[in-house]
């Protein structure tokens, strides 16, 4: 059973992390923005790194990428879904916060191994989802055929923290959209 003290401390983290980022948001400001005493933090996590691992975790499963295995949808479909649904969040966020990913990759160094490891599995793992929907969508006729999946998959990623990191700048949704025409259009067959 999950205990309340636990519950808040993560909650506290989730947001600060994602606020503050890794490096800027230390024990002391989570255990405050959770309202409970320091120690407390001790009773259930290990290490703020050990924290920030779980919290990527929580963000990754929250994050839809079954959408990308939705069969009622083409693959070009999937793929558009996939991105909206993170825009839609992003605009819940006020263009403010970006990408949990992004922003601990940002900071991610040899200090944090787990955490950096942690990352670098996530973000491969995206990759590989989307690259065998770019197959998929090659494969009948809906998403160009000179594409090399796994290249493409990982610009689509990178481009998208890139644009994520604008977004953030501009504080709207200007750059989220201009991905969305320029990525898409990458992809789509009917686009020459």
């Amino acid at each position: 059973m999950a205990s309340p003290t636990r519950d808040k401390i993560f909650a506290a983290a989730q947001e600060r992390f994602h606020a503050l980022g890794y490096t800027a948001c230390g024990v002391q400001q989570i255990v405050d923005a959770a309202g409970v005493p320091k120690g407390s933090f001790y009773n259930y996590f290990k290490t703020k790194e050990g924290l920030a691992l779980e919290v990527l975790e929580m963000y990754v499963a929250s994050s839809k990428r079954e959408i990308l295995s939705n069969a009622a949808l083409s693959p070009l479909a999937r793929i558009r879904k996939h991105f909206e649904f993170f825009i839609s969040r992003y605009e819940m966020d006020g263009f403010d916060r970006g990408c949990l990913i992004g922003n601990l990759s940002a900071e991610s160094s040899d200090d944090v191994p787990l955490l950096r490891e942690a990352l670098k599995d996530s973000l491969s793992t995206w990759a590989d989802l989307l690259s065998s929907v770019i197959v998929e969508g090659q494969a009948i006729g809906e998403i160009k055929p000179g594409l090399e999946p796994s290249a493409m998959a990982r610009f689509l990623i990178n481009s998208w923290e890139g644009t994520v990191i604008r977004m953030k700048i501009t504080n709207d949704r200007r750059p989220l959209d201009d991905f969305m025409s320029i990525g898409m259009g990458l992809l789509d067959i009917k686009q020459a």
